[in-house]
């Protein structure tokens, strides 16, 4: 809602702490709330979702939904989203909608708010090999810094992102630059960090759903494992070709001839030396330093990991293949007579399995996952009593979903949500400049149970009393769970 028009012929919004006054054909300071001859307007569109299994629909008037009449009873289950629903500062109000429907014989309510999430960041997985930075390392957006590096994950590199530090706790630099990025990643752009100092800085372009960019190269592959993980699946496409094949990786580098697979194939040993830490047979860390090279160390010679050949045990014409983890590095070498490996063109057979390794990896990817923690203000919007709203979404009578997407709630105290901004529609996110994201977030239940827990049953709506005709028409995206479906509540299996 918003004041009276002052003598200044503006209005204050209070959609938000910042409480703007914004004149008549102006926007707010969100850009999501405008004076419209005195009126208050939400200026995005509130978002319905239809229960098929069609793609997303673009905005009407974008191009394919011109001939939509606003009617959207064309399936079972249409369900109202918070996307474009409005907030619920100051949070003593109800939420903006609230709207029943009768769902196979059972009234379902829905509690639909966007919230101002203070306390939320993202976490980014990026699918690569390439070493873009070491664990806690900063992060940096224009300079500021907006997160670390996590913990590496099996084939991916982890960011936490965000989050009230950076938002509130340090410069207003610092917190405007950081909202600023992670809306972009929540609303699907690209953003442009750089993760390190000096020397060992790491320049990347992140997007959720493209592969990254790491220092202007953009990636193609995932890793199909580790450099033992690799021996161990591929050890039979050599056999009859190679005397020795090493798999480098910064992490654990294969040998054939020492590993389990080759000696339960009866490869005999060939008196290679690795220079790395020896950890089980054919297993090898620290080979070399993490960087953008050959199974994501530092070199792009990979005969820099090798040692002298045991000459007791090693031959002339001995035969040796290196591959990195992805298959898009790989080098071929026979011995000399005085041991040492002289490159060659690859043969055929032994490139063909290179091949195989990469058609073997996944594309290279990078995943944003919104995280926020819903507080008791985004709770006294669904109810009076907060905590029974707490307590209703950890026995799982209350489903919570965001922008109609399946959310998951971490466990212990409080809501604290997880979801892939990609299941979400399109600009699902906004911000508030305290600086704060705007993100919807749905609470789905009985009605019998909404009034257990003391929801604001006076504000409920029936939904065809909702309006449609200025409504955004979404399609529930493939493999997406229906919030409303009776089978994601106990009550639905025979259990309260």
């Amino acid at each position: 809602m918003a004041d009276g028009p002052s003598k200044t012929g503006k209005i204050r919004c209070d959609a938000c702490p910042v409480m703007c006054y914004i004149a008549d054909g102006k926007t707010g300071a969100c850009d999501r709330y405008a004076n419209h001859d005195g009126e208050l307007v939400r200026l995005d569109p509130l978002t319905i979702i239809e229960n098929t299994s069609h793609k997303l629909v673009p905005f009407l008037g974008e191009g394919g939904g011109e001939d939509w009449d606003g009617d959207i009873v064309h399936s079972d289950r249409p369900f109202v989203t918070a996307v474009g629903a409005g907030t619920t500062y100051p949070d003593y109000k109800p939420a903006p909608f609230i709207v029943a429907q009768d769902i196979e014989g059972v009234d379902m309510v829905t509690v639909v708010t966007e919230g101002i999430f203070s306390y939320c960041g993202v976490k980014v997985k990026i699918d690569t090999d390439r070493h873009i930075g070491h664990e806690c390392d900063i992060v940096r957006v224009a300079g500021e810094s907006i997160g670390h590096v996590m913990t590496s994950e099996y084939g991916s590199k982890m960011l936490s992102l965000g989050g009230v530090e950076h938002l509130t706790g340090g410069t207003k630099a610092e917190g405007r630059v950081t909202c600023d990025a992670l809306l972009r990643l929540c609303n699907r752009e690209p953003v442009e960090m750089r993760i390190g100092d000096g020397d060992h800085a790491t320049d990347l372009i992140v997007q959720a759903g493209e592969a990254p960019i790491i220092n202007g190269v953009r990636e193609k592959l995932m890793r199909v494992g580790c450099g033992s993980a690799a021996i161990g699946m591929f050890a039979k496409q050599w056999m009859g070709h190679v005397d020795e094949v090493v798999v480098v990786d910064d992490h654990i580098t294969g040998v054939l001839s020492e590993h389990e697979a080759g000696k339960q194939l009866e490869v005999p040993k060939t008196g290679i030396k690795i220079n790395g830490r020896r950890s089980t047979p054919g297993r090898y860390f620290q080979v070399a330093e993490p960087g953008t090279g050959w199974g994501g160390t530092d070199i792009e010679d990979p005969l820099t990991i090798l040692g002298p050949w045991n000459p007791k045990v090693a031959w002339p014409g001995l035969r040796l293949l290196m591959v990195s983890t992805t298959g898009e590095q790989y080098a071929y070498f026979e011995l000399r007579e005085d041991l040492v490996p002289e490159p060659q063109e690859i043969p055929a057979r032994l490139k063909a399995s290179a091949d195989l390794i990469a058609e073997n990896c996944e594309p290279s990817v990078s995943s944003v996952l919104f995280m926020g923690g819903a507080g008791g203000s985004l709770r006294a919007g669904v109810t009076e009593n907060p905590v029974r709203l707490t307590r209703s979404v950890k026995d799982s009578l209350t489903y919570v979903s965001c922008g109609g997407a399946e959310a998951y709630v971490w466990p212990g105290g409080g809501i604290t949500v997880m979801v892939d901004v990609l299941d979400m529609p399109q600009g699902s996110f906004g911000y508030v400049p305290t600086p704060a994201l705007v993100a919807p977030i749905e609470f789905t239940m009985r009605v019998d149970d909404y009034d257990t827990l003391g929801g604001h049953m006076d504000e409920i709506r029936r939904l065809d009393t909702i309006p449609m005709a200025a409504a955004r028409k979404v399609a529930q995206l493939s493999g997406q769970p229906d919030p409303m479906d009776h089978a994601n509540y106990p009550w639905a299996r025979g259990r309260k």
